[in-house]
């Protein structure tokens, strides 16, 4: 895989990642804004409503027929949040001319639909329609209400949204309920104009074209987009310390049959010159494999949860760990916890569980590389972090790894807060027994 990044515009990136491998091709296209909560809903609405329709393509009935006239090519709005930094645009696949019957290169036309989506949108007056708008907001706040069906996952967000409650990265990337409702057409169309001029752009392309090829298709579907002066002051503020001396402590009381643990930390000084691949490798030891300490102890060894599991997020600089119990095991199940990231500190560390370890970030690197999605989301985040090697790159250092390298991010891990999701019975029992 060739890759090279270049700006092409004022304040459009392109990375292409050139590969014979898939037949088909991968495209997106991100605005980058900071996260904060007075903006994050409306930001997120944005591209659900350019998704609506274009002023060649007014309806998504017309757009879709004209896409199934491009081989079946999908264009699909996104929102991503990697550290503070929201990620709103479009995501495009389409299959690769050599594969067509008339051997037709779609990249030039399916990038001239996108920048008619970004560019171009279906409007009366110059702002959204009305209708539209309404739709979307509908259709995000179903998203927004929808987390609470997961209760695993939700508890994740509830702790991060405890743990980082004087942050920005407790915002979701489409916000909350409340925002969303508050949105009307007039002012979604102004904010759209502002994110059009204010915003630096990411592209990012996987696929067999150069990158000739690809600047000059992406310039010329991007020749008529306005720029004003551009915001590069985006960022994400890495806190590298709990914000009290003992972890906070967040119960809450849901209609679950199962506890839900969630246990929030802090990276620490490590993150002062962040090492990706070590920081890997310790999830994977701590708890991001079926190899892992937390998973052959506090599982499998005490039989203390269902699921005892932990995961990075590196930008942030955050780890949460996350298990699920019955309710009259937190206590327990805590306190291993820490001792098994004590075991860590301490250095003991087996040949087996390093080398299990090792080979198990290596292999998910690797296969990175048979994604064309992962690919896009490993390069868009390695960009916004100002990194440049890629997962290959990655997974050779891995095996540079050292068991001291691990012990040294255990010692700097901070536990901030602990989160425990119970049920209603639960909570009344221990109130009666209090």
């Amino acid at each position: 895989m060739e890759i090279s990044r270049c700006e092409i515009m004022n304040g459009v990136g392109l990375t292409c990642l050139r590969s014979d491998k898939f037949k088909t091709a991968c495209m997106s296209v991100n605005l980058l804004c900071q996260l904060e909560r007075e903006t994050a809903s409306i930001n997120a609405l944005v591209p659900y409503v350019l998704r609506r329709g274009t002023s060649l393509y007014p309806d998504m009935e017309s757009l879709s027929v004209r896409m199934n006239e491009l081989y079946g090519t999908a264009i699909e709005p996104v929102v991503r949040r990697i550290g503070e930094i929201q990620c709103i645009g479009f995501y495009s696949s389409f299959p690769e001319g050599e594969f067509l019957p008339d051997k037709k290169e779609l990249l030039p036309e399916v990038l001239k639909l996108m920048g008619e989506l970004l560019l171009h949108p279906a409007t009366r007056g110059g702002l959204f329609l009305p209708d539209y708008v309404e739709s979307e907001k509908e259709k995000m706040i179903d998203a927004i209400r929808s987390r609470l069906n997961d209760k695993r996952s939700y508890a994740t967000i509830r702790c991060m949204e405890e743990m980082c409650c004087f942050e920005d990265f407790a915002v979701g990337r489409f916000g909350t309920e409340e925002d969303v409702e508050n949105i009307n057409y007039k002012k979604l169309s102004r904010r759209y104009k502002e994110l059009l001029q204010q915003c630096p752009i990411e592209i990012i392309y996987c696929g067999r074209a150069g990158e000739k090829a690809v600047r000059r298709a992406v310039k010329d579907a991007l020749v008529t987009l306005p720029r004003g002066e551009i915001n590069y002051d985006i960022g994400t503020d890495v806190r590298m310390n709990a914000v009290e001396d003992e972890p906070r402590f967040v119960k809450e009381e849901m209609d679950v049959t199962q506890g839900k643990l969630v246990m929030g930390f802090r990276l620490g000084e490590v993150m002062e010159e962040p090492d990706p691949a070590a920081l890997y490798v310790f999830n994977s030891v701590f708890g991001g494999s079926s190899t892992s300490k937390l998973f052959m102890n506090v599982r499998e060894r005490l039989q203390l949860c269902y699921y005892a599991s932990s995961g990075l997020n590196i930008p942030k600089g955050l780890m949460l760990v996350s298990s699920g119990i019955e309710f009259d095991k937190l206590d327990q199940t805590r306190d291993e916890i820490f001792a098994q990231l004590d075991e860590m500190r301490k250095g003991n560390i087996t040949d087996s569980e390093l080398s299990a370890a090792k080979a198990g970030v290596a292999s998910d690197l690797r296969s990175t590389m048979d994604s064309q999605g992962a690919l896009e989301g490993f390069f868009l985040s390695q960009t916004l972090m100002g990194l440049e090697y890629g997962p290959m790159e990655l997974a050779e250092l891995v095996a540079d790894v050292r068991a001291e390298d691990v012990s040294r991010i255990a010692r700097s891990v901070e536990c901030d807060l602990i989160y425990f999701m119970c049920g209603e019975e639960a909570a009344e029992d221990e109130n009666a027994e209090d």
